[in-house]
């Protein structure tokens, strides 16, 4: 037991020595940016993606770390000596900070000083509880702005769940989030007493899907629905996962139900494969933008943001040699990227390099990371491709749309 205590100690000091580099390296690249001239409004652009690559994070997850470790160093020093000395835990920080966020710096500091001697002995909800009281006392006014800009980061977000499921979940103001799930369970209730078979919460989600849609029945979807698999598996009995474009994976057999049980018109288009190295084969363009079937057959190719550890939706497609710098339109020359990524991409002294399927990134610091693209949608990992025949055509592509 004294051996779990003294690592859990050495991975809290471990997290604030990383939060003391990271400001270092936020203020160096600051530096190098101001001297390049950048303007003041774009310093520091970039530096929350590097920190991620570093930490072997998703780009979201270190630009919230290089947020903390800016807050600790700046702003809360006593909860940092803490940290530091393994009292609390890397969580408990975040409590902290989050909970003073919106107060002045010199307000702030004054909190963490008062909660300096009791940070160590608190749980997670009891320091909520506490920095909060403290912080309201301190500035009620940072309060009702914490509040406003509460409401105003209110979205609707999707991420893929087990056994082919996923979350859809809204972030609300409270009284519109309980509106929302009183008709919901209203709807229910009278449901199920005129004999609806269905689960309360069955059918309160397939009123979500109803109400939000316009469509008669939940599983009527009336929205193009892309699914990539192999001939064997559209066809056949072949047990090779297909894969939904947007959400990853899905087993052959659901597959299959997917369009079969659909009622939708379905259309088919041929993708193939190179049979040395499974690569989605590439198509070019001379137009300055990747859209069209270009944009949408590097999305196939790509399938989820291609920064290392960035498993976000793909929003753009770009270029790995610049447009400006006379880098083709080609499916070679471009990768999908989520909005953060390809804008993060862009900041002075960094490049990217490659042919599409494998790219080196190397960053301004001069660390270099490799991204190599997924398998293609369809296929199984470590089962060499075969030659083209017409037998074996590769993988295929089925967008089906209701009505």
């Amino acid at each position: 037991m004294a051996a779990i205590t003294a690592l859990e100690r050495l991975k809290r000091h471990a997290s604030a020595l990383q939060a003391r580099l990271s400001v270092r390296v936020d203020e160096l690249a600051r530096a190098r940016q101001r001297t390049a001239g950048r303007p003041r409004e774009q310093l520091g652009a970039g530096v929350g993606s590097q920190i991620a690559l570093a930490r072997m994070e998703s780009p979201h997850r270190g630009g919230r770390d290089l947020g903390l470790a800016k807050a600790l160093v700046g702003e809360l020093p006593s909860t940092l000596a803490s940290l530091e000395r393994g009292d609390i835990s890397e969580w408990r920080a975040v409590l902290v900070a989050r909970e003073t966020a919106l107060l002045d710096p010199d307000t702030r500091a004054a909190v963490d000083e008062r909660i300096a001697g009791h940070l160590a002995s608190w749980g997670d909800q009891q320091t909520v509880r506490e920095v909060r009281r403290r912080s309201y006392a301190a500035d009620p006014g940072a309060t009702v702005a914490r509040h406003a800009r509460a409401a105003s980061e209110r979205r609707v977000t999707l991420r893929p769940a087990p056994d082919t499921m996923c979350y859809l979940t809204a972030l609300l103001p409270a009284t519109q989030g309980v509106a929302a799930y009183a008709a919901l369970l209203r709807d229910a209730a009278g449901a199920r007493a005129t004999g609806d078979a269905r689960g309360k919460g069955q059918v309160m989600a397939d009123t979500l899907v109803e109400r939000l849609t316009g469509q008669s029945a939940a599983p009527d979807v009336p929205v193009e629905v892309e699914v990539v698999m192999p001939l064997d598996t559209l066809l056949g009995d072949d047990h090779t996962p297909a894969h939904l474009v947007g959400y990853g994976p899905l087993p052959a057999a659901v597959a299959r139900r997917l369009l079969r049980e659909s009622g939708a018109a379905a259309w088919v288009r041929r993708l193939f494969v190179r049979p040395d190295s499974g690569q989605l084969v590439a198509m070019d363009s001379h137009r300055r933008r990747f859209d069209g079937q270009l944009r949408h057959f590097v999305v196939l190719r790509d399938q989820f943001c291609r920064m290392p550890w960035c498993d976000a939706p793909i929003r753009h497609a770009d270029h790995l040699v610049p447009h400006r710098e006379d880098g083709p339109t080609a499916a070679d020359n471009g990768q999908g990227l989520c909005e953060a990524c390809n804008y993060a991409k862009e900041a002075p002294g960094g490049d990217l390099d490659g042919d599409g399927h494998l790219v080196t990134i190397r960053t301004p610091t001069g660390s270099r990371y490799r991204s190599r693209a997924p398998d293609p949608p369809g296929t199984t990992p470590g089962v060499p491709s075969l030659p083209w025949r017409v037998e074996a055509p590769g993988v295929w592509s089925i967008r089906a749309r209701a009505g």
